[in-house]
């Protein structure tokens, strides 16, 4: 039960979905309750102290977030998130650069489909998610660049890696379910 002391709404994509993140500031109370995807997941009732920030975790992954809150002047407040230290925009600057990601609708079911590139601490080359679930793959090397093979229900599906030729844009992504190219989304 959300009461009107809404503070803050962020809305954050991770490998495992949209998550939707709410902060309640009751600034007479000192009441701080977090909200993620409509679940409460963290409340505070009498703070003293008005200021300060909350960290907690969002996703599958259990990726770190904070809700900084800061006096702007007299009893206003600002609100803002980080995502694994980063601000928020950074955060979504960076991840760009490290993932892929399509929706599509297959047999009536939306999904949304993430490529995660290789990072340095992952043993893996790349993850690739639906719906939250990592799914399962089979990578080969072909003439062109390397393919990573998987299903989706009844459709095969495959990421297709391919150099672009330049060196600023890197390596092309593009998924192909049973043989037909998916469009890129920018998030």
């Amino acid at each position: 039960m959300m009461s009107n002391d809404l503070a803050g709404v962020w809305e954050v994509a991770l490998s495992d979905g949209v998550h939707r993140i709410e902060f309640e500031h009751g600034t007479t109370t000192g009441k701080r309750v977090i909200y993620v995807d409509g679940k409460e997941i963290l409340r505070r009732d009498w703070m003293f102290k008005l200021v300060g920030k909350e960290t907690f975790n969002v996703g599958k992954s259990d990726t770190k977030a904070t809700i900084n809150i800061d006096a702007v002047s007299g009893f206003a407040y600002e609100y803002t998130l980080e995502i694994n230290g980063k601000s928020l925009k950074k955060y979504m600057e960076n991840r760009s650069k490290v993932t892929s990601t399509w929706v599509l609708n297959l047999d009536g079911i939306d999904c949304r489909v993430v490529l995660v590139f290789a990072l340095f601490q992952r043993k893996t080359p790349m993850d690739i998610w639906c719906n939250g679930q990592n799914i399962e793959t089979a990578g080969e090397f072909v003439d062109d660049g390397t393919e990573t093979h998987f299903t989706l229900g009844d459709h095969n599906c495959c990421v297709k890696a391919v150099s672009s030729g330049k060196r600023r844009d890197g390596i092309i992504h593009t998924l192909l379910v049973d043989g037909t190219e998916i469009a890129e989304c920018t998030e």
